[in-house]
């Protein structure tokens, strides 16, 4: 997650630099694109994940590795459905998804290579979730970043050398994406510690499908929430934004770039949280209660640092922050400082929050994740955003964002308090 924000925060500011604030409106057009195949492969990653993280902790290995086998067969197929759809509906999609006359040029281009690019994009993620669980987490770091950092290279080359426009920063990305995929593949095919991808195990497994796929939905859910706000932002900034002396395109450039600031900080968080699964999975399996407890509060602990940092530098350096995505004019430059102040006001909640939906989908309890994961953008941000701006324009799409992160993570503390009570008593148990 922390890597597929990473490539689209670098493709957002190489294109800000190079082309302009219409070429960074162009690719948050498109963004809900990326997220609903981000949706797909957590939903597969996560869901896989906690699911063999529960079988090792059972020692049934055979299980775990039918449960890599049925994932990786999910995700060519998922992908093969996407890039079909995404090619059929394309340029209907990005009108819905915002896109004017100004825009819908640089979006197709960058669309299009981006859904080429969707088989290995969903393998890289849903297998470096594997290949934690696994216990090779050191692989499953170096292998996404040596296609971040690849990807950060390339950029400027296709860019600024090659002047490939939105379409270069593209091709960096899925470029990126493939060494990636071609490694953890690779890990799997020959080096798998627990798990591998072997001709018994590869087959779709029913009963598989139907216990780990709900152990991913609250992940799935939480980029599917994410798509259908991108979608609701996008034609609401556009629409009150034109009300304004900003304009929609200009508005709809500001709010993705924070956007993608704030995508950094949550992907941080959720990364802590998936970290953190096979850990729980694992000691749920084992009967270890303490372990369980100790290893939520130690994540809680870590990514609530994260979003309090984040916080604080967007408080305090808005403007050395906002200068990495190209020099504008006056006036966009100033609502786009406003946007980052105030939109990541609540921003020291995120962190709280996104852990606390990893350990219910890590120990069992898909419900109670699915509720959060939908908490924040479906039940509340959403509704924000179409109500606030009628009395309060465009600035009550940005102030329906901390909004929503304090009255979500209110309710979140209240599920948390309650499971922490009753996983108190089952330590005093073990301890009797």
């Amino acid at each position: 997650m922390l890597v597929n924000a990473i490539y689209n925060i670098v493709d957002q500011i190489f294109i800000g630099q190079g082309i302009g604030y219409l070429g960074n409106a162009a690719t948050t057009i498109a963004f809900p694109i990326v997220t609903i195949i981000l949706a797909m492969s957590t939903l597969l990653g996560a869901g896989g994940s906690a699911y063999a993280a529960i079988k090792l902790g059972e020692k049934k290995e055979e299980d775990a590795e039918k449960t890599l086998g049925t994932v990786f067969i999910l995700t060519l197929i998922s992908s093969a459905v996407v890039m079909v759809l995404g090619f059929l509906f394309m340029t209907p999609m990005l009108k819905i998804f915002g896109a004017t006359v100004n825009t819908i040029d640089y979006a197709r281009q960058y669309t299009s290579i981006i859904l080429i690019g969707t088989p290995f994009n969903m393998l890289s993620v849903v297998l470096s979730n594997m290949s934690r669980t696994d216990g090779s987490p050191a692989l499953s770091m170096y292998a996404l970043l040596v296609g971040a950092i690849l990807n950060t290279i390339l950029d400027p080359i296709y860019i600024f050398v090659f002047h490939w426009g939105v379409s270069g920063a593209a091709i960096a990305t899925i470029t990126s994406q493939i060494i990636s995929a071609v490694v953890l593949v690779v890990y799997f095919l020959k080096k798998g510690k627990n798990m591998r991808l072997r001709r018994k195990t590869f087959r779709l497994d029913s009963e598989i499908c139907a216990r780990a796929l709900p152990l991913g939905i609250s992940s799935g859910i939480t980029q599917v929430a994410s798509t259908i706000l991108q979608v609701v932002m996008n034609n609401s900034l556009v629409y009150y934004g034109n009300q304004t002396t900003v304009g929609g395109d200009a508005a709809l450039s500001a709010m993705g770039i924070v956007n993608k600031i704030s995508m950094i900080l949550i992907s941080i968080c959720i990364g802590i949280g998936i970290g953190s699964q096979p850990i729980l999975g694992f000691n749920k399996g084992a009967n270890q209660p303490k372990r369980v407890r100790k290893t939520y509060l130690l994540a809680i602990s870590a990514a609530t640092g994260v979003s309090i940092l984040g916080w604080l530098a967007c408080q305090i350096f808005p403007g050395p922050i906002l200068s990495l995505f190209g020099t504008q004019d006056v006036e966009f430059t100033q609502f786009a400082v406003k946007c980052l102040k105030i939109y990541m006001l609540g921003i020291f909640t995120a962190g709280f929050q996104v852990v606390s939906t990893s350990y219910f989908q890590s120990t069992g309890q898909p419900l109670k994740a699915s509720v959060l994961s939908m908490l924040r953008q479906l039940l509340l941000l959403i509704p924000l955003i179409l109500i606030l701006p009628l009395t309060f324009s465009l600035d009550g799409i940005l102030y329906a964002g901390p909004i929503a992160d304090v009255a979500s993570a209110v309710i979140v503390s209240l599920f948390v308090v309650y499971e922490l009570r009753k996983l108190n008593k089952v330590c005093s148990a073990s301890e009797a």
